[in-house]
């Protein structure tokens, strides 16, 4: 069934977000909200709704949100929000990524071009797994973990909530990543 979708964040992500929401073709994209955007101002042909302490305002005009912010503590407190306002917090799979049929993804997740989830993968709520990234089999990605792009998680790694690998990081068979940590650029963590 289609919905009607509003997506937090007017920036890069959020824009990209909005992209693959388009070329899926299955919901409508109703507009942005961005706290730090011009009232009047416009994505492409789609309005900026407002700011997300407005988010209750928005319900007659739509059924989901996707929070597309990269910054994992940030779109935390943001996912909290929109459940308090009513809204369904939709995930947003790009069509060229591929998602296994045994991989199970959180509410409000963002797969985005290019991605792979594996065999028996786990996607927590909020995961972001960016262009290129790769969450192997039987890897976890706890809620609102971040692979930047082409991050890589071999299989059976876990990676903590919030935690982020940032771009061409990755992860060998097993490795465990804990909360709130931060992989640089290009590092790449061994058992």
């Amino acid at each position: 069934m289609s919905k009607r979708v509003i997506v937090i964040g007017a920036g890069g992500h959020g824009r990209s977000v909005a992209e693959a929401i388009l070329l899926v073709g299955r919901d409508e994209l109703i507009g942005f909200v961005d706290d730090g955007a011009d009232a009047n101002a416009k994505v492409w042909t789609y309005p900026i709704l407002g700011r997300t302490d407005s988010l209750h305002t928005l319900c007659e005009y739509a059924d989901a949100v996707v929070v597309a912010i990269g910054n994992n503590a940030v779109r935390e407190k943001l996912h909290a929000r929109v459940r308090e306002a009513g809204f369904e917090l939709l995930s947003v799979i790009h069509p060229t990524a591929f998602v296994s049929p045994t991989a199970a993804l959180g509410p409000g997740c963002a797969v985005m071009a290019g991605a792979v989830v594996g065999t028996e993968a786990q996607l927590g709520e909020g995961v972001i797994v960016n262009c290129g990234a790769t969450v192997d089999h039987h890897c976890r990605v706890d809620a609102f973990g971040h692979l930047g792009v082409n991050a890589c998680m071999a299989g059976g790694s876990v990676l903590g909530q919030r935690a982020w690998m940032q771009a061409g990081s990755a992860l060998g068979y097993g490795v465990q990543v804990k909360d709130d940590a931060v992989l640089a650029p290009g590092e790449a963590r061994s058992s």
